[in-house]
């Protein structure tokens, strides 16, 4: 069977567009990966990398400016990762300037995040240069602690459904108290005997002090009283007489001195 004019023309047309189709990807793919501009090296070491993968990409404020080269593992405690960075943006690197670990929105792909140094940091970052690093934000820790709060508030919400169930089944002191009309009577016929027995002990302790100023008016029992008063009024008297006495006897010690210091200095003189 030989191939028409018609079928050459469609299988030319279709393998153009093939064609066309791979050297925009490898364009594409080639711009994203810098192998088409001129790049440096920079490389920086962290002690987890929480996710990286090489290719992933790296960003200056917001704009990806180089992908991730490499990922090899120093120590058990470090990890050294190798950037590719574009030569277009090397002015903006500096020598100050910090590597971080982040992602691509809230669940996307880890990248490394450069923030930028000092203001007064004027010397750019060389080929091959070492920048300091700033340790990645431990989700796994954070799941962690999370699951464990939810754990202790499943077991505290157990507790209180626990407790809410006795009260609502009268058991405790709580759950008798509320539940029981006997018991909530004999408490406020307690309250109101505590009460009426406040009133008995004010009214008693009136009728004491009327007693008492009855007594004192007494002709029978007013000796007796006069007489307690005469003795505090003595009393009284004495210890007044004995302060009077106390500051006397300090006003002549203190003239004594005084007339002694006198003399004294008359004899030096």
């Amino acid at each position: 069977m030989k191939t028409t004019t018609g079928q050459k023309l469609k299988i030319g047309i279709f393998t153009a567009i093939g064609l066309l189709i791979l050297f925009a990807a490898v364009f594409l793919i080639g711009s994203q990966k810098n192998l088409f501009s001129s790049t440096y090296k920079l490389n920086g070491v962290f002690k987890n990398v929480g996710g990286l993968q090489v290719g992933n990409n790296v960003r200056l404020a917001g704009i990806n400016v180089g992908v991730v080269d490499g990922i090899s593992i120093l120590t058990d405690t470090s990890v050294r990762v190798d950037l590719t960075l574009n030569s277009h943006y090397k002015e903006f690197v500096k020598t100050d300037a910090k590597l971080s670990i982040g992602s691509d929105g809230l669940i996307g792909d880890k990248l490394i995040t450069i923030s930028p140094g000092g203001p007064n940091t004027t010397e750019m970052a060389k080929e091959g240069q070492k920048l300091e690093t700033v340790p990645p934000f431990d989700t796994d820790k954070l799941i962690a602690k999370g699951s464990k709060i939810i754990d202790n508030l499943s077991i505290l919400s157990g507790d209180l459904s626990e407790i809410v169930a006795k009260v609502n089944g009268g058991k405790g002191s709580i759950g008798r108290l509320l539940n029981n009309d006997k018991m909530a009577k004999d408490m406020e016929h307690t309250v109101n005997e505590a009460k009426n027995t406040m009133t008995s002990v004010k009214a008693t302790t009136g009728t004491l002090n009327e007693d008492l100023k009855a007594a004192q008016n007494n002709f029978l029992l007013k000796g007796f009283f006069n007489k307690k008063k005469k003795a505090e009024q003595k009393r009284q008297d004495s210890i007044k007489k004995a302060q009077k006495a106390q500051e006397a006897a300090s006003d002549t010690t203190t003239k004594k001195k005084r007339k002694g210091f006198l003399g004294l200095g008359g004899k030096s003189n």
